[in-house]
């Protein structure tokens, strides 16, 4: 069943809306960009909300991924399709994956406006068929880094089969070169297999020189503006990732489809956020498995306890250069440390939706803060921070994990980054534009500061660069703060 014919669309025109119960899952009918209710667990029950489908794939089946008897005869005809969805008015960490069951097929069914003549012309380039993805560049990124993993599997390696998967992709001292014909070949297979490996694919690839490269997805002609982020080259990511930290400049790196469920850490399960580029293999699995000590994946928790019994890692692998009660921070160099430091870039990208995962963590220096007890210092989050930033960042990236926040440990990460700021004598910012709840983190810091400083001030006047000074937090932080908390007066002369 076609969606309902339409004139030609105009800004204000309504979009076309199907009735509940003249279209079904099984004709086709249900397409990417299509609004549509579906149940969701809410606090009083099970609750009917509005949600936006942005992809569609067939339920994979993965042999870790194992269902029991119930499962299987419960299942029911829909459930053969899954829909990656974003709920209307929610927060897009929120988005999911959910089984074709859970549409409300009874209630309408809203249709994206019409395009424009000049609209489709571009729209075609980016979307081949209703549910199905264009041509896959990324599927390559995690090829190759199966490719390049080590031939011997270390003790912390798990064998997947004829299949050796890697901590974290190789080094990009290891180079594969590809022959044009076979270039050629590979093209048309992803351009088969678009739909079923889009969520699980890697962010990076390997050059035939040996140089990391970030696959972008070809929206240029679809997304004209802004200008400067759709005509950024390669080239120019990369020497922009290496000489100012680790923000993405690319558009389609965080369009990304989730490919992780939920995550286990120690004692904690918690619900991934955003695409990260893990092993296809690991892609559908119900829970990954991470091991607390040294972010080694799993994807059976038989295969963790056996990890476990070999892992000798109780602490972050670096310096401790910071202890308070229980509370200790870590100094690790990603120049010493690789695998650790890829491997919690692969765990942090999880929860961190605007920051492009470049393995290359040479440049940069970690500060881990971890809380001890009996069985050893269990991570409670990071800040990344570049050796020599041209921009003076203080910080390149920082996260404090789901199942530790909202308990004050955000505003030590940040403190911390300032108090190593003004050991350097430096004035020192975060990278910007900060994520949602790293600006409410930072400007509740800056607030505090400024405020604490002018409360001890015996006459209770500061100026911007007295502030700036004594927190070692930019002149334009400052300023901002003071405009968004009117907490400043102007000296009149």
């Amino acid at each position: 069943m076609s969606p309902p014919t339409s004139s030609p669309a105009r800004d204000s025109a309504p979009p076309p809306i199907s009735p509940g119960g003249t279209y079904s899952i099984q004709a086709s009918t249900v397409s990417v960009g299509c609004k549509i209710y579906i149940r969701r667990p809410g606090p009083d029950g099970e609750e009917e909300r509005l949600a936006e489908i942005l992809y569609i794939r067939d339920k994979p089946v993965n042999s870790y991924g194992r269902r029991s008897a119930a499962a299987n005869a419960s299942a029911t005809p829909e459930d053969q399709w899954e829909f990656f969805v974003h709920w209307d008015s929610f927060n897009k960490r929120l988005d999911e994956w959910v089984l074709g069951s859970r549409l409300v097929l009874t209630r309408d069914l809203e249709w994206p406006r019409p395009k424009t003549t000049g609209e489709k012309k571009t729209a075609g380039a980016v979307q081949k068929a209703p549910g199905k993805a264009p041509r896959s560049l990324l599927k390559k990124a995690t090829t190759n880094a199966a490719l390049a993993a080590s031939p011997t599997p270390g003790p912390s390696t798990p064998v997947i089969g004829d299949y050796v998967p890697s901590p974290s992709p190789a080094p990009a001292s290891l180079k594969r070169k590809t022959r044009p014909d076979d270039e050629e070949e590979e093209e048309e297979e992803e351009e088969e297999d678009a739909e079923g490996d889009m969520d699980a694919e890697g962010e990076m690839d390997v050059d035939g020189d040996g140089e990391i490269e970030n696959i972008e997805l070809s929206l240029q002609e679809s997304v004209p503006e802004p200008p400067p982020l759709s005509s950024f080259s390669k080239e120019q990511e990369i020497e922009k990732l290496r000489t100012s930290g680790s923000m993405t400049q690319s558009i389609s790196e965080i369009a990304r489809v989730k490919n992780l469920n939920r995550l286990q850490i120690g004692k904690h399960e918690v619900d991934a956020w955003y695409f990260s580029p893990y092993p296809k293999e690991y892609a559908h699995l119900p829970v990954l498995y991470i091991c607390e000590f040294c972010l080694s994946f799993f994807p059976s928790p038989m295969m963790l306890s056996r990890h476990r019994l070999r892992c000798t890692l109780l602490h972050p692998p670096g310096n401790e250069i910071y202890r308070h009660d229980d509370i200790s921070f870590y100094e690790i160099d990603g120049k010493r440390q690789l695998t650790w430091c890829r491997n919690l870039s692969l765990l942090s990208k999880c929860f961190l939706d605007h920051k492009t995962l470049y393995y290359d963590v040479t440049p940069f220096m970690y500060y881990a803060m971890a809380q001890r007890d009996s069985t050893g210092c269990h991570l409670i989050g990071y800040f990344s921070k570049e050796k020599e930033s041209a921009e003076n960042y203080n910080v390149a990236c920082i996260l404090t994990l789901p199942q530790h926040q909202r308990h004050g440990y955000g505003k030590v990460l940040i403190e911390f980054s300032y108090e190593l700021s003004k050991k350097e004598q430096k004035l020192g910012s975060p990278e910007k534009p900060l994520s949602d709840l790293g600006l409410l983190s930072y400007r509740a810091y800056w607030a505090e500061a400024i405020i604490d400083l002018l409360l001890d001030c015996s006459d209770g006047e500061l100026s911007v660069d007295d502030i700036a000074q004594k927190t070692s937090i930019t002149h334009a932080d400052v300023m901002n703060t003071l405009v968004v908390f009117p907490i400043a007066h102007k000296k009149r002369l």
